[in-house]
């Protein structure tokens, strides 16, 4: 009886200190002030991933990185609407498809850095992250004559490192909460319902600029969103550039 007593105990114990864990870190999360907050000593750092704001306004972006066939189909889609967007480019990407940069450009949409390779840069040192951004920012300048102040991490891998980097680089550094998985070439309606389910207030939505389906899938996309009141703008015009901070889900909120 004794033994059996002891491993209860243990496991009452072990229990305890789980639960204790798990309400400590919900604390944390929540961001609350005092003495509890002391304990977070290494709060990591994460991209924006959507915005909190009270308008029913979002932000589209393609990444470009592979393949161009769809590319003037969806840029006539989106001129035939108004609507402007944002590209994030690859360094080769842009070294292959040079008036493909400056069509995107000259149409009035805005383009990103996406890195120069594609590598997972959560696992570069620092130098090697800047000549990323850098080599790629330039030859984006001398296309263009405008500077990227926006990167998506190749895989949506980052670290504290790269973020920090970016950061000081000038980058706003961007993820998405409404991922159209048309790299998954599911078909144009299923690209459509996944995203239309999914978009609120503030949502960053991904597609990739050489999915098969997703010129055909885009048309509905847009049509349903313009229909239910939402405005779409580039992600620069949808983000806070100061005066804010992003909670644990990577959603960007006014302080």
């Amino acid at each position: 009886m004794k033994i059996v007593y002891i491993k209860y105990k243990t496991l009452f114990v072990i229990c305890l200190i789980l639960i204790i864990i798990i309400l400590t870190s919900s604390f944390l999360d929540a961001g609350l002030p005092g003495i509890v907050s002391v304990f977070k000593l290494n709060k990591k750092l994460l991209p924006i991933y959507s915005v909190e704001i009270p308008d029913k306004k979002i932000s589209i972006s393609f990444d470009a990185a592979w393949g161009s066939e769809f590319t003037d189909e969806i840029l006539q889609i989106l001129k035939d609407r108004d609507i402007k967007t944002t590209f994030f480019l690859v360094g080769f990407w842009v070294d292959k498809h040079p008036e493909k940069v400056k069509k995107i450009s000259d149409e009035g949409h805005e383009i990103g850095n996406h890195s120069t390779n594609h590598p997972q840069m959560s696992k570069l040192p620092e130098d090697k992250i800047r000549e990323e951004l850098n080599t790629t920012a330039d030859e984006i300048y001398q296309l263009t004559g405008k500077r990227t102040t926006l990167f998506r991490p190749p895989f949506g891998d980052y670290s504290d490192t790269l973020i920090r980097v970016a950061e000081e680089e000038g980058y706003y550094v961007i993820q998405w909460d409404v991922d159209s998985l048309d790299w998954k070439e599911l078909g144009a309606e299923h690209t459509a319902d996944r995203v239309l389910k999914n978009v609120k207030n503030g949502s960053i939505v991904l597609f990739h600029n050489n999915a098969k389906y997703t010129p055909k899938a885009l048309p509905t996309i847009l049509d349903n969103l313009l229909k239910e009141g939402y405005e779409i703008v580039p992600i620069s015009e949808l983000i806070y550039k100061d005066d804010y901070e992003i909670d644990h889900t990577g959603r960007q909120i006014r302080k």
